[in-house]
C-alpha cells in the first residue's frame, strides 16, 4: 500500500494548543479519524479569528473544505494536550492547502492537509480568493 507523504512548508502562520477530550477517544482507546479532524477543524477557527477571519467570512467570502488528508505517526491519547502548527501552501486562484503539524510532549504524532476553497454563499458558487487573505498570507514571488 502506498503511503501518502504531506510535505510540511518552512513558515508556520499559527500554533496553538488543543487538549484532546474522552469524546475524541474511539473503541480502540485513541484519538479517532474523525475527531482528528474536529481537532484540526478547532484549530483553524482559532487562526482565522486570531487575524480577524472567521470560515463565514473572510473578506465578505467563506471557505469549504474541499479534500482531507490525514497521517498518523502514532498513537493519540486522552488527557495529551496537543499543540498543532497551521502552515499555507499551494495558493491558488479559488483557494489554497492547510497543512497542520500536530505534536504532543514534544513528538510528531500526526501530519494533516485541509484543501480549502473560497465560497460565494449568496451566490451559491467557488470564489477568488479575497485581497485581504491573499495579501496578509501570500508568499512573496
Amino acid at each position: 500500500m502506498a503511503r501518502v507523504k504531506i510535505d510540511l512548508p518552512d513558515r508556520v502562520v499559527f500554533s496553538c494548543e488543543i487538549p484532546v477530550r474522552i469524546t475524541d477517544v474511539n473503541y480502540g482507546g485513541h484519538v479517532g479519524n474523525d475527531s482528528l479532524l474536529s481537532l484540526l477543524h478547532e484549530a483553524r477557527v482559532q487562526f482565522l479569528r486570531k487575524f480577524g477571519f472567521s470560515e463565514q467570512n473572510i473578506g465578505g467570502k467563506g471557505i469549504i473544505m474541499a479534500d482531507a488528508v490525514l497521517v498518523y505517526k502514532s498513537e493519540i491519547f486522552y488527557g495529551e494536550t496537543l499543540t498543532v502548527d497551521i502552515g499555507l501552501t499551494d495558493f491558488q486562484r479559488h483557494g489554497l492547502d492547510l497543512t497542520y503539524k500536530v505534536c504532543s510532549n514534544g513528538n510528531e504524532v500526526a501530519r494533516a492537509k485541509t484543501g480549502i476553497v473560497f465560497f460565494d454563499y449568496d451566490k451559491r458558487t467557488i470564489a477568488s480568493m479575497p485581497e485581504e487573505f491573499k495579501n496578509r498570507f501570500s508568499p512573496t514571488e
